[in-house]
């Protein structure tokens, strides 16, 4: 398929060629060459190829079988604009063109972006724009390495669906940079000897391994999948990155209490709250008998929810500049 198409394009460079050299001798005209590909390289047959600035006429024509065209007899000496469309893709609008008797400006590939649904709501469903959302936020890394999954750049509200609820608990928890960090905690508990109080050494090392595995991921399924889907609200932090800093620092600390419904409605956390003090009470499963207990529970849970408002002033005020892939929001022209 690749070679007939570079075949394709070979024989339009030639006959380009041969409408330059006849071009050349006939002054006062130019032309305007090049190839339509998308984001991949894949050539676009059938792309509409417009001309405006033209006095004669404006000039349409679509691109050939290998995604090619050429644009002939153009006036020189005025301003030319190439707009170029193609359906699923946004437009392309080139600069200002103005040709010299006789140019055969070549535009090379031209690459065509693929239209963004997530910043024209009325386009998509909001069940298809909250999967674009969390296909997005699964993308996002702190300094490209850990999960940033949590939160949303999105300024639009659209409720997950308790399919991607569960969808994104389970890719935090099976992250590899989660087994990593949980590895990183384990190692600075058993160094620093705190609870849980596990015995030293290799085996008191898996032992606290998996308890700290055990906790994170039973938090995470509690707090951002389970509670979430009963009480019908949002696991996700939502960026305000707008405003006084005032205003948003009170958002940011208040987001462990107050999160959006799937209605939209901002509400008391059950969910984040409930899943913090739910996975701290279900370390009186597997934690050593010293460390159980309602007093041990409630503090684990505080520290949990603790944590969780230092990771809302973060995110709003840090993590974004060391996010990868972070969706930046789309600007509409």
């Amino acid at each position: 398929m690749r070679v007939r198409r570079w075949i394709g394009f070979f024989a339009f460079c030639l006959i380009a060629g041969f409408a330059r050299a006849q071009q050349s001798s006939s002054d006062g005209i130019g032309s305007i060459v090049g190839v339509v590909a998308d984001a991949q390289d894949a050539l676009i047959p059938g792309a509409d190829v417009q001309v405006t600035g033209d006095p004669g006429k404006d000039r349409a024509l679509k691109t050939n079988g290998v995604g090619a065209f050429a644009i002939n007899d153009l006036p020189t000496g005025t301003t030319l604009h190439i707009t170029i469309k193609a359906a699923g893709f946004g437009d392309w609008n080139s600069d200002a063109i103005v040709l010299t008797p006789g140019q055969m400006l070549d535009l090379h590939t031209i690459k065509l972006i693929v239209a963004t649904t997530i910043s024209d709501v009325s386009a998509a469903t909001p069940e298809k724009v909250a999967v674009e959302q969390v296909q997005l936020a699964e993308r996002q890394r702190l300094f490209g390495i850990l999960p940033n999954f949590y939160v949303t750049y999105d300024t639009r509200f659209v409720p997950m669906t308790p399919k991607l609820k569960l969808r994104l608990a389970a890719r935090t928890a099976t992250d590899a940079a989660t087994f990593l960090g949980v590895g990183f905690l384990a190692g600075i508990n058993q160094a620093s000897d705190v609870a849980p109080h596990y015995e030293q050494g290799a085996i008191g090392y898996a032992k606290r391994y998996g308890a700290a595995y055990t906790s994170t991921v039973t938090d995470i399924a509690l707090g951002s999948a389970l509670f979430p889907i009963i009480f019908k609200q949002d696991p996700r932090y939502f960026y305000q990155g707008t405003g006084t800093k005032k205003s948003r620092l009170l958002h940011a600390i208040s987001a462990p209490v107050i999160t959006k419904a799937d209605n939209g409605h901002w509400q008391m956390n059950i969910s984040s709250l409930a899943g913090d003090f739910g996975s701290s009470a279900l370390t009186n499963l597997y934690y050593p008998q010293s460390d159980r207990g309602a007093g041990h529970v409630f503090r684990t849970g505080l520290q949990i929810t603790g944590v969780r408002v230092l990771n809302g002033i973060l995110q709003e005020f840090v993590y974004r500049k060391l996010t990868t892939n972070s969706g930046r929001p789309h600007h509409h022209h």
